[in-house]
């Protein structure tokens, strides 16, 4: 399935709420709906789902259970989940935030409030993805999203950086390491930082090269073998792409910056 807008799940086991809320949503969002928690579940475990709405009492499997489930998967727990009731206790609240959910609305609810939480959950994903494309220099698990996400993006980085002088460390390698399947471990990169496995192990490299041309004195070929490249070309190329200059004008700037 090819968008250019998010697409949000609904689930509720009202038709009518579904009806309502798909018609106002739709157009903005594409929307997919479930009228339980397991029907989500198994949406979710085969469609890509950038965020969940979903009432939190229900038959079978509840909403609570619903976002506990995604929030403790690996695979799912990147997923930005709202919650909706009409219990308006203290306690329900925190139950539910305390299943992970990102948001609580009760009922009844304004559709403004919900755009605006909707809008701001995923705007705030995509400034992560941004950010982590535009700033090289920014440390990798600095731009996670939420507890879950941190603890990936840590296991991640110390798989690549221990595993960074491999040149044909790929996203086959990594999923083995982290005991992931390859299509999950894609996906779930993807949806943190908007960059491909490929791609961000090449800014790991870059990274780390520009780490040491700001501590040490390497030669350019050095610096090349020392982060994985295979081929020196390869690494100055890669280099001047990301930095918007080649690797020796780097030094030569790190050089002046130390003699001020």
């Amino acid at each position: 399935m090819n968008t250019a807008n998010p697409v949000i799940l609904l689930v509720d086991d009202s038709e009518e709420i579904l009806d309502y809320l798909s018609q106002d949503l739709t157009g903005k969002y594409e929307v997919r709906t479930a009228m339980d928690g397991l029907e989500a579940l198994d949406i979710l475990q085969h469609q890509p789902i950038h965020l969940v709405i979903s009432d939190v009492v229900m038959p079978g499997m509840d909403g609570l259970a619903l976002c506990s489930a995604v929030k403790s998967s690996p695979d799912l727990n990147h997923i930005p989940v709202i919650l909706l009731t009409a219990q308006n206790a203290l306690q329900s609240k925190i139950q539910g935030l305390k299943t992970g959910a990102d948001a609580y609305i009760e009922k009844p609810f304004s559709l403004d409030h919900l755009y605006a939480q909707i809008d701001n959950l995923l705007e705030n994903r995509l400034k992560l993805k941004e950010s982590y494309a535009r700033s090289p220099f920014l440390p990798i698990n600095s731009t996670t999203y939420s507890k879950e996400d941190e603890v990936f993006w840590k296991q991640l980085t110390g798989v690549i950086l221990d595993n960074l002088r491999d040149t044909a460390l790929d996203v086959e390698r990594i999923a083995v390491l982290l005991n992931m399947s390859k299509s999950t471990l894609y996906r779930k990169i993807k949806s943190l930082s908007g960059m491909s496995p490929s791609d961000v192990i090449n800014l790991a490299r870059l990274k780390k090269s520009a780490d040491l041309m700001s501590a040490g004195n390497f030669r350019i070929n050095e610096l090349a073998r020392e982060v994985g490249y295979k081929y020196p070309s390869q690494f100055r190329r890669n280099f001047q792409k990301q930095f918007k200059m080649s690797p020796a004008d780097y030094i030569e700037k790190v050089r002046r910056a130390i003699s001020i």
